[in-house]
């Protein structure tokens, strides 16, 4: 077999060098210089078989035959279930679960009379069938093969025709034609490219895993995540029960949405009301509590923000979030401190989103602001759900799918909601008292 010929390719440029070099000679960027396989030729090559382009009105409408997961929740996520020939992305920190995430899935799906071959290139075949002992998950139609060589891999998989395929992880596998190390930028590349050209062309449904930076981001080119279908990512602490599923990309469904599970020494198990979940522990009465509803994809979530707020014992006070965005939260003392007339400038503040849940939207700010006030006064607010975006002039602005959140409010038996002012509220709710403010002030006098 003759030796595949590579280049180095600058992704920024596209500069060509026969040998790597740190720094990009044409548009000096560093570490941008990408091994390439060379084709064995450089100019156009017609195709023997003939393809002929369609009409998009003759292209026959259909919805895909999803595969169930077994899991509604994680079904939900994916946006109904598993699309077969698509290739989907999970990533994560070490430990978290993945690996026992998809043992459960192939599990189910390997219960409804279909194939599943997991492809392991960290774990011995003993020891995958050892935890699937522990979590129950052991199945005739579960196929289990312990390789890294991908070329090898997949040549089995062709034969064994599975509808469902784990590659466990993308880091460890390696195409033989490529001098790289497994897990270097042209290894990742290589391997999720030939794995998306044999889940098209099989029609196999195909998850692979990957593992992430120290930042939080899925490791190797972010290309990766351009040639996916789907990208999930499985996040929470080791050192606690609960896990997150978190769409960021799906070419077959919404994005955003977001599934809670509690990790046991049997497996995951699903948590159908996550809100509920999340208020389980809350206390009534606290000073610098306060509720808010975040929408995450289609699904409004209660979530519990505390604050604190107290006298520095430094020159310069500290503000620190858990869950939230520390530029909002500065944001919003400054409005406090500026149009409210709060004395803020020499205190610590620190915010906490409970249950580790990470509030992006700016619906939360009313929340946040009520609760640093309440902390900083040290009295409770009355019982409610707070909703409304803060604006710089402290106004209290509109939200989206302001009537979800109101209902959901209602089912965990909330009977009161603070909510803008500027913005049409949905017909009565039976038994939820809703109240529009304008302002932050206004809010502050409806919430004490």
């Amino acid at each position: 077999m003759p030796k595949v010929k590579t280049r180095y390719v600058c992704q920024m440029c596209g500069h060509v060098e026969v040998k790597w070099m740190g720094r990009c000679p044409a548009c000096g960027e560093w570490n941008t210089l990408v091994e390439e396989e060379v084709s064995p030729s450089g100019r156009f090559a017609p195709s023997k078989a003939r393809v002929v382009p369609k009409p998009i009105v003759s292209i026959p409408a259909q919805a895909e035959n999803r595969l169930s997961t077994g899991l509604s929740e994680c079904d939900f996520v994916l946006g109904g279930g598993v699309v077969p020939g698509s290739l989907v992305l999970i990533g994560g920190d070490p430990g978290i679960g993945k690996s026992t995430l998809l043992l459960q899935v192939s599990h189910a799906i390997a219960k409804n009379g279909h194939r599943v071959l997991y492809i392991s290139g960290e774990e011995s075949a003993t020891q995958i069938r050892l935890r699937a002992e522990r979590l129950g998950t052991v199945h005739g139609e579960l196929y289990v093969l312990a390789e890294t060589d991908l070329d090898a891999a997949l040549e089995a998989a062709v034969e064994l025709k599975p509808q469902f395929l784990i590659v466990d992880s993308i880091q460890t596998v390696f195409r033989p034609g490529l001098a790289s190390a497994p897990g270097s930028v042209a290894q990742v590349r290589e391997c999720t490219g030939l794995l998306l050209r044999v889940a098209k062309a099989e029609s196999i449904a195909t998850f692979i895993v990957g593992h992430v930076t120290k930042d939080g981001a899925i490791a190797g080119p972010r290309m990766l995540e351009h040639m996916v279908d789907a990208v999930l990512y499985f996040e929470g602490d080791r050192h606690h029960m609960y896990r997150v599923l978190r769409a960021v990309k799906n070419r077959f469904g919404s994005t955003n949405e977001l599934a809670v599970f509690e990790m046991r020494d049997d497996g995951l198990r699903e948590i159908s009301n996550p809100s509920e979940l999340f208020l389980s522990e809350r206390r009534d009465i606290a000073p610098g509590s306060a509720v808010v509803c975040a929408m995450e994809g289609r699904r409004p979530l209660l979530l519990e923000v505390q604050a604190l707020v107290a006298s520095t014992s430094f020159g310069t006070p500290r503000r620190m979030t858990t869950g939230a965005d520390l530029q909002r939260m500065n944001m919003l003392l400054a409005v406090l401190e500026r149009r409210l007339g709060m004395q803020l400038g020499s205190c610590d503040a620190y915010v906490n989103i409970a249950g580790g849940v990470r509030v992006e939207e700016p619906a939360a700010d009313l929340g946040i602001a009520l609760a640093l006030v309440a902390s900083h006064r040290d009295r409770p607010l009355r019982q409610g759900v707070y909703i409304g975006e803060v604006g710089l002039t402290a106004e209290v602005r509109a939200v989206t799918r302001l009537a979800e959140r109101i209902r959901e409010a209602r089912k965990l038996g909330f009977h009161r909601c603070i909510v803008p002012a500027g913005q049409s509220v949905p017909e009565a709710v039976p038994g939820m008292e809703i109240v529009q403010v304008r302002s932050v002030q206004d809010a502050i006098d409806q919430a004490f």
